[in-house]
């Protein structure tokens, strides 16, 4: 779940603390698990509207700040994936981590319904059906929004590659 949020927002302590409200809510509605998805479903369909209820609050926060959402992120930040693998060598661990980074920038310039259906598919590895049901979306929908979110990812990873 926090690799979910992770995805979709960018920083490791905002998606922490996105998780941990997730939880919290999870909790206070688990006698309203129905059990017609999985039990994981349920919690990353919580996740995911708390991730997109944290991104938009903090959309308005920057344009209130007068900031844009377009500007480069600070250096610096944590991973989720922590290559620290003795099988690994460090020159490895380091392109490996180059590379979390592209796609994460790559990720984070994609609109909210784009990176949601690519992090659940392409990241988590859900399929079109329990994606369908978390998104709450016909599974056509589903379909072609992964495909133009493929499309725009490569765009941009050709982008902040080219930007290097």
């Amino acid at each position: 779940m926090l690799n979910l949020a992770y995805r979709m927002i960018g920083d490791y302590e905002e998606s922490c603390d996105v998780v941990q409200e997730a939880f919290l809510s999870a909790f206070r509605s688990l006698k309203s698990f129905r059990k017609e998805a999985r039990f994981s479903t349920w919690l990353g369909s919580i996740v995911l509207n708390h991730s997109k209820d944290h991104l938009k609050k903090k959309a308005v926060r920057l344009r209130l700040e007068e900031k844009s959402l377009d500007d480069p992120k600070p250096a610096g930040g944590n991973s989720l994936n922590g290559w620290s693998s003795p099988e690994i060598s460090v020159l490895e661990q380091m392109e490996k981590r180059d590379v979390e980074r592209l796609v994460q920038q790559a990720l984070e310039m994609l609109d909210n319904e784009q990176r949601e259906v690519l992090v659940l598919r392409d990241i988590h590895g859900l399929s079109y059906d329990e994606m369908a049901l978390m998104l709450k979306l016909p599974m056509g929908t589903v379909r072609s929004r992964l495909f133009r979110a493929r499309t725009a990812l490569k765009d941009k990873l050709v982008r902040v590659r080219g930007a290097l």
